[in-house]
């Protein structure tokens, strides 16, 4: 059994080189759409990897673009690979953002398993095009998977029960490498939340939002403008 890195969660998982292939071909294909002068958003995760790798290639052979990086591990894979880095802070829109995801049912996402959500939805809302790149064994007829939720450290009990009562089942997320629960990059806690079958995403992620102490959450709904799925060898594109 072959394994691999996955850098979002700083351990070597098993793979298949399927799925390592059907990320390749997402990322590059997602990278493609990418044109002169734009400013990129570049997402966190295994195959948003790719995407940037790609886009380092083109930058070194003359591309003029920017980038805006939604955690430190895409800023370091981009200034590794020689993308100019813009802080968010310095722009009011970015032209296009490519970012990966844990789950996707149509064009709704589950994000978060990178930590890195509450900045991925910033640059993704601040985008003029939203492009979302995964392998097969990413798509789902109806999400379920556990949606990660930032929360203030001293408001975890108090979302927690809040959660609780919408249905949900939160567990607060450990680190693997340190003792103690992962700390974002905002300085925040999260909770993995397992509603089982989400129904209605939107009406999920309003309800969440609403509640005091949390920062923001992995729901991503109606946000993707299109979709680019690795299928064996192929790449699946779907429009909005």
């Amino acid at each position: 059994m072959r394994y691999t890195y996955d850098p979002t969660r700083d351990i070597f998982t098993k793979a298949t080189s399927g799925s390592e292939e059907e990320k390749r071909l997402a990322g590059e294909s997602a990278a493609s759409l990418v044109s002169e002068g734009d400013i990129v958003g570049l997402g966190t995760g295994s195959t948003a990897l790719y995407a940037i790798q790609t886009l380092g290639k083109a930058v070194e052979q003359g591309l003029d673009i920017q980038g805006v990086s939604t955690s430190f591990q895409s800023s370091q894979l981009a200034e590794t690979v020689g993308i100019p880095l813009l802080r968010l802070s310095e722009v009011d829109r970015v032209d296009i953002a490519i970012d990966g995801a844990d789950q996707v049912s149509g064009f709704d996402l589950v994000k978060g398993g990178g930590a890195a959500h509450t900045r991925e939805k910033i640059v993704a809302s601040a985008a003029e095009q939203f492009i979302v790149a995964v392998d097969s064994t990413k798509v789902s007829e109806v999400l379920n998977k556990t949606v990660p939720v930032e929360v203030i450290f001293s408001s975890r009990t108090v979302v927690s029960s809040r959660i609780k009562k919408m249905g949900g089942t939160p567990e607060l997320r450990y680190s693997i490498r340190k003792d103690g629960p992962v700390s974002t990059e905002n300085g925040n806690i999260l909770l993995d939340c397992d509603f089982g079958d989400i129904k209605s995403p939107l009406e999920l992620s309003k309800e969440i939002s609403n509640i005091p102490g949390v920062v923001d959450h992995g729901l991503f709904v109606n946000m993707a403008n299109e979709i680019h799925i690795g299928r064996g060898s192929s790449v699946e594109i779907k429009k909005e």
